[in-house]
């Protein structure tokens, strides 16, 4: 089977319209917001292939305003809300600094302890105001984890898992945390 040569993933979510040229407030679900939602930038939406290119974008009260060439009116602005925008992206392809990772390569990823036992997989990765958090499956229950050095100390996408701290109960099911 022949591998694809782009990955879709998710930047941002439509939200309500704003004003009546047609802008729109952009839930972002990208570290890049300013390259993906930058004037002459394309996005799609999600299942049907239809192109989006940016016209304009600002912030405003900590929200992303983005007008497309293809949507002209409020009307449209409302039709485009709850749509989930994608790009395509190389599936290789890893942030400059070494300590950040794209949720897509973290997915996936076995969990291990600090002596190596497997103990789960990353489900999800949740971007909270203090820091990450990681969704970790542990056995089909999802324990949420911090994703800082000090529980999470390394991760190896190239070799596909990451080690977790062995702090009592991080891992553990509500089930053993009961006895």
């Amino acid at each position: 089977m022949e591998e694809s040569a782009t990955v879709e993933v998710v930047v941002g979510r439509v939200g309500r319209a704003h004003g009546l040229r047609g802008d729109v407030v952009v839930e972002v679900r990208t570290d890049e917001p300013d390259a993906r939602f930058g004037v002459g930038a394309t996005v799609q939406i999600e299942g049907s292939r239809r192109d989006l290119t940016v016209v304009r974008s600002r912030w405003a009260k900590g929200c992303l305003i983005v007008a497309f060439d293809e949507v002209k009116d409020r009307q449209g602005a409302e039709e485009l809300r709850g749509s989930v925008l994608v790009v395509d992206v190389e599936p290789n392809d890893d942030p400059d600094d070494p300590d950040e990772f794209w949720d897509r390569r973290l997915r996936g990823l076995t969990v291990v302890d600090e002596s190596g036992k497997s103990r789960g997989a990353v489900k999800d990765v949740l971007h909270m105001p203090a820091q990450d958090v990681l969704v970790i499956d542990v056995s089909g229950e999802e324990h949420l984890v911090p994703f800082v050095h000090q529980l999470v100390p390394t991760v190896d996408v190239a070799s596909g898992r990451i080690v977790v701290s062995g702090i009592p109960g991080l891992l553990d099911s509500n089930a053993e945390e009961a006895r």
